[in-house]
């Protein structure tokens, strides 16, 4: 197998999307470290396990050689990504933006190189841009064009309200690639349209376009939603070791090859073989635990590992969660479900006034947490391992 070929193999791992594949093996074939861009909103002081899918590649192409452009979008942060959202997202402070960023680059070492890393903020060129640079930038685009999103056109068709600085989001992002010069630009699979800006506003200011790789959004521990902080479903990198331990052994079966797949950097063929063992017998659990270790390792060292074994709580250390457990799936549920009635639902309890009764005990824990809000709801759409007392426990989806 040719460098390049190889080089190809360990950047389309775990990848959703290379666009245009043929032209990055061109770059490759030019045998000079390509410019790397990622760009990363500091909307919230924690990075967590979602946003390390992208890190880890960046990381990858590291180590090819390449040079990284860790991207800090203090300006764009200002404007609020619209990207999946169906209301107007609020702006930050610059003062916010700023102490958030500050946080993001402590993390992001924690897996780049830092004497292999330029971090550059979008502020530095769009700080300076004057209001008809900005109108000639805008009109390198439609509002048609535009339209074409998924989340604008849904909002566009019911009659929901875009701000017309939300259509200067993945215009600046685009632009980004042009003050950059990026050769290549990663992203999750929903930024897809405003990584393709980025080429066209290369085109447009005279620069060969990049290419565009895409990496899979990662569930959050409920195996259904995209990792987000908002949605609770989140596994940050600063967790203490404990808590991220115990996180990663309430996930499913299912989702632990998912997040070998997306985060660990075992081999393709080690993670074949301990397929292969469970397919063989081996407890899943076991299988989940040398998961957690790696991640724990990565994040807080080999004490790191130690510790998280000792405080990760009784629900998840070994031996206390039965190997198999029951499964139900109920719903579906618009608005979710009380908890109570969820417990009675699935057998934990024989009745709604039994179910608030143990949750007043402090008897009911979801995920190794325990829950004393008699008016808790389950959202639609989480999965999650249920236990009440010492011995009851199950893993219920809602839909």
């Amino acid at each position: 197998m040719s460098s390049v070929d190889t080089s190809l193999s360990i950047i389309k791992r775990g990848a959703e999307e290379v666009l245009v594949e043929s032209e990055l093996v061109e770059l490759l074939k030019l045998g000079r470290p390509l410019r790397i861009k990622a760009g990363f909103d500091p909307t919230a002081p924690d990075l967590h396990l979602g946003h390390t899918v992208l890190l880890n590649k960046l990381r990858q192409f590291q180590d090819l050689g390449h040079e990284i452009l860790f991207l800090i979008g203090d300006f764009t942060g200002m404007i609020g990504d619209p990207t999946g959202k169906n209301v107007t997202r609020k702006p930050l402070t610059e003062e916010q933006v700023q102490k958030n960023a500050e946080t993001y680059q402590e993390q992001v070492f924690k897996i780049l190189d830092p004497d292999k890393t330029q971090v550059v903020f979008n502020s530095e060129w769009m700080g300076e841009f004057t209001a008809k640079e900005m109108i000639q930038l805008a009109a390198h685009n439609t509002v048609a064009r535009m339209l074409e999103r998924d989340d604008f056109s849904k909002r566009f068709k019911s009659e929901q309200s875009i701000a017309i600085h939300e259509f200067l989001y993945p215009l600046i992002q685009g632009y980004d690639s042009v003050a950059l010069r990026a050769d290549v630009e990663l992203g999750g699979t929903d930024q897809k349209f405003n990584l393709l800006m980025g080429r066209e506003l290369q085109r447009a200011y005279g620069q060969n376009p990049q290419i565009v790789l895409t990496m899979p959004l990662l569930e959050g521990l409920d195996g259904v939603q995209k990792m987000s902080k908002s949605l609770g479903n989140y596994i940050a990198i600063n967790d203490p070791p404990s808590e991220m331990f115990g996180k990663l052994m309430s996930i499913s079966d299912v989702l632990m090859w998912r997040y070998f797949d997306l985060l660990s950097f075992k081999s393709l063929e080690e993670i074949a073989q301990l397929k292969a063992e469970v397919d063989n017998g081996v407890n899943p659990r076991d299988i989940k635990m040398i998961l957690a270790d790696e991640l724990v390792e990565r994040f807080h060292g080999p004490e790191g590992v130690a510790n998280a074994r000792k405080g990760a709580g009784n629900a998840f250390k070994k031996g206390e969660m039965p190997d198999e457990m029951p499964e139900y799936e109920v719903g579906p549920y618009a608005e979710g479900i009380a908890l109570p009635n969820l417990l009675k639902e699935v057998g934990l309890a024989k009745s709604t006034s039994e179910a608030r009764q143990r949750i007043k005990q402090g008897a009911v824990s979801i995920k190794g947490e325990k829950i004393v809000d008699l008016n808790f709801m389950v959202e639609q759409g989480s999965a999650s391992v249920y236990q009440v007392g010492k011995k009851r426990f199950a893993r219920v989806t809602v839909k």
